[in-house]
């Protein structure tokens, strides 16, 4: 997960999309790269240009929280990538106290240990609206039948699970599901990544973002851009085959004491989708024993 000078080709990526007169930096003559120089950066955030350059290089490895901060305003950068800012600084001090001599350098893998059984009630529990489990590496954990209905059973090469990010970028289904394509992938992509940063040691993780890489140029495209997204509230546009176009909102919630899963939930913010999510609700329901049996003079539900 482009693990080397994580930290460094963040802040490049970062300098070269802030503009001089977004600074307030005027008549600086031509320039040569997009967005501010090295030395710019280094000039707005009170420190030297030789330490700034040892920073993007991955030489610095210890920068004070006072220098994470002034970079983190003079960057323009948002709660999100703050935090990712941070994560990476933590992930290249392990790497660093690793190659010393310590033992493991990345962080633990994540356990693919099963889903608790009192979670997995709660989200059957969720039935009126879709909600499912997700991992670091969007993996759907668990998730109750109106969130199977909306998005989907998982492919054939999945081994039985679905995985968000293989669907938005391996699935041609998923291309007509969201009509917001474009929005859904580049938050994917922007989610991977700060999840990435917050667990360096995640394989799966590791092992999705190199599928992805190899098997998508459009995912490649978004990998470079080192955009970082925590999708903890939202909305997102549907298009579904049975009930047509309508938008949910969702709310991503970190489970106590499992800081390895979260709950996601979606609500419908209109009479529109409300009306989307019971038809779809009432498709997927179960036919009650006696239609079953024929024992009822009501006809199919189709």
């Amino acid at each position: 997960m482009d693990a080397d000078n994580a930290f460094g080709d963040f802040l490049m990526s970062r300098r070269a999309r802030v503009t001089p007169a977004a600074v307030g930096l005027t008549g600086h003559g031509r320039r040569r790269v997009p967005g501010l120089r090295r030395e710019e950066v280094a000039e707005l955030a009170g420190v030297s240009v030789v330490y700034y350059t040892r920073l993007e290089q991955g030489r610095a490895l210890r920068p004070s929280g006072a220098v994470l901060d002034a970079l983190a305003r003079v960057l323009r950068l948002d709660a999100t990538e703050r935090a990712h800012l941070y994560d990476l600084v933590r992930r290249t001090r392990t790497r660093a106290r690793s190659s010393a001599g310590s033992a493991a350098g990345t962080g633990e893998p994540v356990a693919d240990e099963p889903v608790r059984d009192g979670l997995r009630r709660l989200v059957t529990a969720v039935g009126a609206v879709p909600a499912y489990v997700l991992s670091p590496a969007m993996d759907v954990l668990d998730a109750n039948d109106l969130a199977r209905a909306l998005v989907g059973a998982p492919g054939p090469a999945s081994g039985g699970r679905l995985n968000l990010a293989r669907h938005v970028f391996a699935d041609p289904a998923a291309r007509e599901l969201y009509p917001q394509w474009e929005d859904v992938a580049r938050q994917t992509v922007g989610f991977l990544r700060f999840s990435g940063g917050r667990r360096p040691g995640d394989l799966p993780l590791a092992r999705l973002v190199a599928e992805l890489s190899r098997h998508s140029a459009e995912f490649r495209s978004l990998w470079a851009m080192r955009e970082v997204r925590e999708k903890s509230y939202g909305t997102k546009s549907f298009r579904h085959p049975v009930v047509g176009t309508f938008p949910l909102t969702y709310e991503t919630l970190t489970l106590p004491g499992d800081e390895q899963r979260s709950l996601v939930v979606f609500t419908a913010p209109d009479a529109r989708a409300d009306a989307a999510l019971r038809l779809l609700g009432s498709w997927t329901a179960p036919a009650p024993a006696g239609a079953r049996t024929g024992n009822t003079g009501h006809g199919s539900a189709g």
